[in-house]
């Protein structure tokens, strides 16, 4: 039941969309988030870190390949035996969430290993299953050939998430879920693992659809919506 109230609101929402590159939904998106979940963070940078990777095929990826989307994008490593794995199953949480919407079309999940000497092709393969993402919106990206093996640790340390190997092959580090708006815009990060799925796909739909217009005060909508869903 709340699965179809999901549905059709936000199918409601997006019909009456306007879908811009490089739109930005005004600062009442980020307030309203900001009142709702403590571990949201408003990043509203023009241009969020950019890269060139490889997707477990080898075909070279560059975040501007979805400047037409919202981009979901995380660091972990596949034998990860803490935070990871806990991370892409909140991150599948969220995408089945949007992919029962509209939404799905518009959003691309990114995760992108931080060891790339021991998540091989069939290990990048096989993850996404293992932690129930769908592949036709999910990725896992890894370096391409000839880069060096600390490149996508420096690719999040641009992200200002720290990735510093052990001596048991781990890596301590912590959780951040960064999302990028059409057009590149850094728009925001979810710290942690403890924040509502909810409000990510809230505030996913709210850059999806511009319902947040400068100078217009909205009725409430988002806490309706979250009364009907819990």
């Amino acid at each position: 039941m709340k699965l179809r109230i999901l549905i059709a609101t936000l199918s409601l929402l997006l019909a009456n969309a306007s879908v811009t590159l490089a739109h930005h939904p005004g600062a009442d998106l980020d307030k309203m988030m900001g009142s709702s979940e403590k571990f949201f963070q408003v990043i509203d940078e023009a241009v969020a870190p950019p890269f060139e990777l490889a997707d477990a095929n080898g075909k070279v990826v560059r975040l501007s390949d979805f400047s037409n989307k919202i981009v979901v994008l995380y660091f972990i490593f596949a034998s990860c035996t803490d935070l990871c794995p806990i991370h892409s199953e909140v991150i599948a949480d969220v995408q089945r969430k949007i992919n029962i919407t509209p939404m799905k079309d518009m959003v691309q999940f990114l995760a992108i290993t931080t060891d790339p000497s021991k998540d091989t092709p069939e290990v990048l393969k096989a993850y996404g299953p293992a932690h129930g993402l769908e592949p036709s919106n999910w990725m896992f990206l890894t370096t391409r050939q000839g880069q060096p093996e600390d490149t996508t640790r420096k690719l999040s340390e641009a992200y200002k998430v720290r990735f510093e190997p052990l001596e048991d092959d781990q890596q301590m580090h912590g959780a951040v879920t960064h999302v990028i708006d059409r057009g590149g815009r850094f728009a925001a990060k979810f710290h942690g693992l403890r924040f509502d799925p909810l409000n990510l796909v809230l505030y996913i739909n709210g850059l999806s659809n511009n319902v947040q217009k400068p100078g217009r005060e909205q009725p409430g909508w988002w806490d309706r919506l979250k009364t009907i869903l819990e």
